[in-house]
């Protein structure tokens, strides 16, 4: 009883779901597919299982979609007819495909004259844009959302040269414009570009595998299809490419291919790194698997399966006949009629093409109102085409893939997509080609074997491992600039030797060898000169620069008869003299009229002025001068004799008891025109210094390695075996200096160069970041000093020029030290005179009976002179015993003065042999502090006469 009623209810709801299914509206769907690829008939699978759970999810819905499936083969025109068929004879109101882009791009023109939306879910080119397209809608990422995970990957691992390989097709071709603007703004620099048609034979990938193994660049993005690629990497295998110090990056074409591959592909890509859009695993994808791998691999070979391969078009076709699905539910489309045209019995004939009158409201609906919870994540197309939100970053080991990271819009790369990484690390260490840890590519450094200076680098062997150890100052600033650099530089030290472990060539050579490819950086203590960047590129230099000359002191002359000259310099010595002179002219002035000193005969006059000068500067004359501005001036005079004599004491002092040095020669020119021998750094460049631009001939130059050679040529001569002069770079002569001190010196200019800097090949884009690096490094004080002191702090470094040198002559004082008293000197003699003469012309201009009033201003200045040549003796202070007459004084008889002969006072006192009293004797003494406050001049002397 139970049976019959069970069987009756089925029998109710099969009649009730029949009954439904005949009154729903059916919807025509074409599906154009190569159906002879892998991905063609994994996508006819997925397409066919989605329409069967879409409708077994709803039921009820009042439309049903109807697929009519087409063979493209693989070619645009079978597409293309394809795609005219449906349109034309099955009146399809939408297409789900085509699978390529090339064949899109055909498909697309012919649906948009008959308004039926196309849907792919694998046309990936960036070219195809549902903004110019209006009616072609893609339901997967476009390949161009995966250029910036790529490049912060190529970023991440400071890979600065990688060479694209693509197939020459549209899909390849379309990628390439996008990936090149990319590397230009991140300075990765692209040496080559390899395209690879898809009909090419093994012998043709092959031969293109071998001239990028010939390459120096070993970083390799491949960008192709799955049937390409298995070729390329298969035969990578065979060339020995897919091994250490290789690395292959493959776009998501191929990550997503994966599903299913033989095991002999795997393994031809172990170590390989992908990028795909990442797919979160569900409940109903993990359903979804279990049952397409039963679906699809019924009878089929043994294959290796995994479900990120899998899902990247196959469950973008899945989730794309779910979309269109509901919006032909959501549009209430219950007519599905074409427009007809003109017609024809052709079933490729254009013209005859008709109109789908449900197509654009189905466009429409799909991109308004079309959102959901795929199998592939949220289904939420932007603009035409599937929105990207991040993607996953794997490592191909073993049979599987290993996942090590992710990349997002928002947070670039990282460990875990949805926390935050504490680790520094932001992905998870790969295997990279030939099963290694090891990242590739290490950078080849070439750095030299010295014999000398190894502070700056030194090159040693290890005696357990026998492997080089460098170290040295440009060895940690290398260093230094690595750890400032944004991104690892996995690098390795080359010693640029022979089999014998000897030094293989000159600096030169060594950096050639960048150019030869042997070498992809130089670092030591290179300088960076002109005729070296035609084959290299040098960073910023991380030392200073130039080249001087290195000479030997030499005592300077102890028995040196005129060495008491040399405290002072020829210029002081002269003002010295200048100024006693102007002192003396200035006494002579103020006193000639009152003093008998500075009166008599010319010749007497005139060495009482010389006298006088020079002997304030040992011998006092106190009581010697009559006049207070006498007086004046010479107290100011003996104060800057004063500070001179102190001064050329002590600098004599020292002469005499200190050893002092001075260069055997000062002059490059001196040494080349004697002919005389000229030592430089072996291996260097300034051997071509000394001869292009100083001009010494090649057989007067030695070479030498170390600072000992340096000394003993130095010490030796050019006479002896040596050698007259040592040119270097001048951190090298700072570290001669400090180790043999005072015994030598810089003298000469300084021949400017550009400093130290680390080399690369040209147009290496290492060589902007390196430079950056170096800038950050050189202006932070305190790592430069820890780095300094390392290797020089034990170096009391020396380094003398001309300007400096330790002679006698660099010693003397000069006139600009002492300006200031010279100054003060002559301002008060010439202010003394100025207030003496103004007052002598004031009292004598005219004075009565004594200067004509008329006549030339000559005669009358003439006059004037005569008047000042007098004698005054009403001022005169000489001493004499009291009855003691004038014509017995010593210094009145001993006068032979002409004017004192004519003068009427004198003649009155010749005559009359009148007598002054004390009182007068004492008046006269002291009359010269009243001259100028009494303005009695003339009246003094009708005084002395009337006495």
């Amino acid at each position: 009883m139970a049976g019959q009623k069970l069987c009756s209810i089925l029998f109710l709801l099969l009649s009730l779901w029949g009954h439904a299914q005949y009154m729903a509206a059916v919807i025509r769907v074409g599906v154009v597919l190569d159906l002879n690829s892998t991905v063609g008939e994994m996508a006819e699978s997925c397409i066919f299982m989605a329409l069967s759970d879409f409708y077994a999810a709803n039921a009820n819905y009042r439309t049903r979609l109807t697929l009519s499936t087409r063979n493209s083969r693989g070619d645009v025109l079978g597409a293309a007819c394809s795609a005219l068929d449906l349109m034309k004879n099955e009146e399809v109101h939408a297409i789900i495909g085509p699978q390529r882009s090339a064949q899109a791009k055909f498909v697309i023109d012919m649906a948009e004259k008959a308004q039926v939306p196309i849907l792919s879910f694998s046309a990936t080119s960036p070219s195809l844009s549902p903004k110019q397209n209006p009616f072609f809608i893609r339901t997967a990422q476009d390949d161009s959302a995966q250029v910036k995970a790529i490049i912060t990957l190529i970023q991440f691992y400071g890979w600065q040269e990688v060479i694209p390989i693509y197939e020459d097709t549209d899909y390849g071709n379309d990628l390439v414009p996008y990936l090149t603007d990319a590397f230009q703004e991140a300075d990765v620099r692209v040496p080559y570009r390899s395209v690879i048609p898809p009909s090419s034979k093994e012998n043709d990938i092959l031969e293109e595998l071998n001239k990028l193994k010939a390459m120096q660049t070993r970083i390799f993005l491949v960008h192709m299809t799955a049937s390409l690629g298995k070729k390329l990497f298969v035969l990578a295998k065979n060339a020995e490419m897919m091994s250490e110090g290789y690395a292959w990056i493959i776009t998501q074409e191929l990550s997503g291919l994966f599903d299913p591959i033989v095991s002999t592909f795997m393994d031809s890509m172990q170590g390989v790194l992908g990028i795909r859009p990442y797919i979160r695993m569900s409940k109903d994808l993990q359903d979804f698997q279990g049952r397409w791998r039963k679906n699809f691999t019924s009878g089929k070979p043994d294959y290796i399966y995994k479900i990120p391969g899998l899902s990247l078009f196959g469950l973008w076709a899945y989730d794309t006949v779910w979309a269109l699905a509901m919006a032909v539910e959501k549009a209430s489309l219950e007519n599905s009629s074409y427009v007809k045209q003109n017609a024809t019995k052709s079933n490729v004939d254009l013209a005859a093409l008709g109109i789908s009158e449900i197509g654009p409201k189905l466009l429409s609906t799909i991109l308004s109102s079309t959102r959901f919870q795929g199998l592939s994540g949220d289904f939420h197309l932007v603009k035409g085409q599937l929105e990207a939100s991040a993607f996953e970053i794997f490592n191909v080991i073993g049979d599987s893939e290993r996942i090590i990271g992710y990349w997002t819009p928002q947070k670039g790369l990282s460990r875990e997509l949805f926390n935050v990484s504490i680790s520094k690390d932001k992905l998870k260490q790969p295997v990279w080609p030939g099963y290694t840890a090891d990242q590739p590519k290490k950078l080849r450094i070439g750095v030299p074997l010295r014999d000398g200076f190894n502070e700056f680098i030194r090159v040693e062997w290890c005696a357990q491992t026998n492997e080089p150890k460098v170290s040295g100052f440009s060895i940690d600033m290398f260093h230094a600039v690595l750890a400032v650099l944004p991104f690892p530089l996995p690098h390795e030290y080359v010693p640029y030797v022979n089999e014998s472990r000897q030094s293989a060539g000159t600096y030169d050579e060594l950096l050639y060898q960048i150019k030869l490819k042997k070498f992809d950086a130089v670092v030591a203590d290179t300088t960076i000169v002109a005729n070296r960047s035609s084959y290299v590129d040098f960073t910023l230099p991380y030392s200073e620069s130039g080249v001087s000359m290195v000479v030997v002191m030499k005592d300077s002359e102890k028995e040196n008869i005129w060495i008491f000259l040399k405290p002072l310099s020829w210029d002081l010595w002269l003002t010295i003299g200048a100024a006693s002179i102007f002192t003396g002219l200035t006494i002579w002035a103020l006193e000639h009229r009152v003093n008998t000193r500075f009166r008599g005969p010319r010749e007497q006059q005139i060495g009482m002025i010389f006298w006088f000068s020079f002997s304030t500067l040992i011998l006092g004359h106190r009581g010697a001068l009559v006049n207070k501005w006498s007086r004046f001036v010479v107290i100011i005079w003996v104060f800057v004799v004063i500070i001179l004599t102190q001064s050329y004491t002590a600098s004599l002092a020292s002469m005499l008891t200190v050893r002092r040095l001075k260069p055997t020669f000062e002059d490059v020119g001196e040494i080349r025109r004697n002919g005389l021998y000229v030592g430089y750094h072996k291996d260097s460049f300034v051997r071509g210094l000394l001869v292009k631009q100083l001009h010494f001939k090649e057989s007067k130059l030695k070479p030498y390695k170390t600072p000992e050679e340096y000394d003993e040529a130095l010490s030796n001569g050019s006479d002896n075996g040596g050698v007259a002069a040592i040119f270097d770079e001048i951190p090298y002569v700072k570290l001669f200096l400090a180790k043999y001190g005072p015994k030598y010196a810089v003298v000469g200019p300084i021949y400017q160069t550009d400093g130290f800097g680390f080399a690369f090949p040209l147009r290496s884009p290492l060589v902007s970041h390196v430079s950056r690096a170096i800038l950050n490094v050189t202006e932070d004080k305190d790592k430069m000093t820890v780095i300094r002191q390392k290797y020089f702090a034990s170096k009391k470094t020396i380094c003398q020029d001309r300007s400096a040198k330790l002679s006698s002559d660099s010693l003397s004082l000069g006139v600009y030290s002492f300006g200031g008293l010279f100054i003060i000197t002559i301002v008060a003699s010439m202010f003394s005179l100025l207030i003496y003469m103004g007052r002598f012309l004031h009292l004598q201009w005219p004075a009565p009976n004594t200067i004509p009033s008329q006549g030339s201003l000559w005669l009358r200045l003439v006059e004037l002179a005569k008047h000042f040549g007098q004698r005054d003796l009403s001022l005169h202070p000489f001493r004499r015993n009291n009855n003691e007459s004038t014509l017995n004084h010593p210094e009145i008889a001993s006068s032979t003065d002409d004017s004192l002969a004519t003068s009427p006072s004198v003649y009155d006192i010749q005559n009359h042999s009148r007598t002054f009293n004390e009182s007068e004797d004492n008046a006269a003494v002291h009359e010269d502090d009243q001259i100028f406050s009494s303005g009695r001049h003339s009246d003094a002397s009708a005084n002395v006469t009337a006495a």
